[in-house]
């Protein structure tokens, strides 16, 4: 189907209060996304990602400037996807964006499929900002994390997650979970000779002494308060950043990003990427 066919005779929306526009605000909140069963996706960049993951999109919600630009991605749609032309104006009423690009789409949750015998797994405790949750995806798909197993803390769907993530959140299993059952996958973990490694700030061994082309997982903690006791106690090494004392910790996402690519390191880069 074309993308001159999709739009032609198109009824544009240009009402702040049209029924379609609070729908896709109740997106925003992790309760509509779940009464919804949808995702709110802001900007073209994570529309054509979306599409290359073949998630299924229920709506296309854009200018018709931005439909004008990107035929060639409008024309990729699904016949079951409805391409909606709005001003610009109800388009920045959906966004969460300061400045959106002139789309938003509405998509089903990806649905990945879980490894039983993961080698490489990011667990995170907690972690409460969107920004950081979403950086740490995006470095953890890069690493070749195989799983993510997420405790509380930020939701990996929230639209600053998507964003903050470049999609990579659309593209890795991640299984939330609460504290107990963290504990209990680490302690499965374990039993499947999978190493547990918690960063500590100064105490722990450097972190490029470790082996880490092992099957490992990485264990990491709430902005704040950090890691929570009961799950550290169950590490099998405690690892850490050198730097320098004129400040007192690192960034969560900035920490992770050594810990988690001194694996594809330590495995060659380029040889690890076709294992």
């Amino acid at each position: 189907m074309s993308a001159i066919s999709r739009v032609s005779d198109p009824v544009l929306i240009s009402s702040r209060r049209n029924p379609l526009v609070g729908r896709l605000r109740d997106l925003h909140d992790p309760g509509g996304r779940r009464q919804q069963e949808r995702l709110l996706l802001e900007g073209t960049h994570l529309l054509q990602e979306a599409l290359k993951l073949g998630l299924r999109l229920d709506l296309v919600l854009a200018t018709p400037d931005w439909i004008a630009r990107h035929s060639p991605l409008v024309a990729g749609l699904s016949p079951r996807t409805r391409l909606q032309p709005a001003t610009a104006e109800v388009l920045a009423a959906v966004a969460t964006t300061r400045s959106p690009d002139g789309v938003v789409a509405s998509a089903e949750p990806p649905c990945l499929p879980i490894r039983s015998t993961p080698s490489f797994v990011l667990a995170l405790d907690r972690l409460q900002d969107p920004g950081n949750l979403g950086t740490l995806l995006r470095t953890a798909l890069a690493a070749g994390v195989e799983q993510v197993w997420l405790a509380d803390g930020a939701d990996p769907h929230a639209p600053k997650v998507l964003r903050a993530s470049s999609g990579a959140a659309l593209a890795l299993p991640v299984q939330r979970l609460d504290q107990g059952g963290l504990r209990r996958r680490l302690e499965e973990a374990g039993q499947a000779g999978l190493q547990r490694l918690a960063t500590q700030v100064g105490l722990g061994r450097p972190y490029w002494q470790l082996d880490w082309s092992r099957p490992t997982v990485l264990l990491l903690g709430n902005e704040g308060a950090g890691l929570a006791e009961e799950l550290a106690a169950l590490a099998d090494h405690r690892v850490t950043i050198p730097h320098s004392p004129s400040v007192e910790s690192l960034n969560v996402a900035v920490a992770a990003a050594p810990l988690l690519l001194e694996r594809w390191r330590q495995r060659g880069g380029a040889e690890a990427a076709s294992t």
